[in-house]
């Protein structure tokens, strides 16, 4: 015998299969929704933390700037000190010189031998004088000479004048001063 199945059941079958295709199709759509949702708030907090990095070097950059400043200003500082310091030396080195050239002068100064004027210019030295004889003025030219201090002393002129009734040789005599090399 042959039945006949008069009731829907495909259809409801077909009904029942659609509705869980497309409930598998929403929930598809859900996760995948929830999973670019995860996926973009992880990029967000990637590029937050990129943010905070490159504010964290820019306050460090902001920083190094101002010490670089410093440092430069005080390297500023230091070669003008390192300039001050180095006249400072020159002066210190000069002001030795005069002293000096006085101190030989008088060493070299015999007896009977008087200076009149004294003067020296850029390295060169004038001198004028009395001395009781020519023997004295040239013992006088032979200290100079043996002098660290003078170099090249030339007689100028020399001539006998009366002082006070003695007979006296007048003297100029040119030479140049030099520093000697420190030992």
């Amino acid at each position: 015998m042959i039945r006949i199945n008069l009731l829907p059941v495909r259809a409801a079958q077909q009904k029942e299969k659609l509705r869980s295709q497309i409930l598998v199709l929403l929930l598809c759509i859900v996760l995948v929704g929830v999973g670019c949702g995860a996926l973009y708030v992880n990029k967000m907090m990637e590029i937050d933390g990129i943010k905070a990095e490159i504010a964290d070097i820019d306050r460090q950059n902001k920083a190094l700037k101002e010490k670089l400043g410093e440092v430069a200003n005080y390297e500023k500082k230091k070669k003008e000190l390192e300039q001050k310091l180095a006249v400072l030396a020159e002066l210190k080195a000069g002001k030795s010189g005069p002293v000096h050239l006085l101190d030989e002068l008088s060493r070299a100064l015999p007896d009977k031998v008087w200076l009149l004027d004294f003067s020296e210019s850029g390295g060169n030295v004038s001198l004028t004088g009395i001395g009781d004889s020519e023997k004295t003025v040239a013992s006088f030219m032979n200290n100079l000479e043996r002098s660290p201090y003078y170099q090249g002393v030339e007689l100028g002129v020399t001539e006998q004048k009366a002082v006070g009734g003695i007979k006296m040789q007048q003297f100029s005599l040119k030479c140049r001063t030099q520093k000697p090399s420190p030992q």
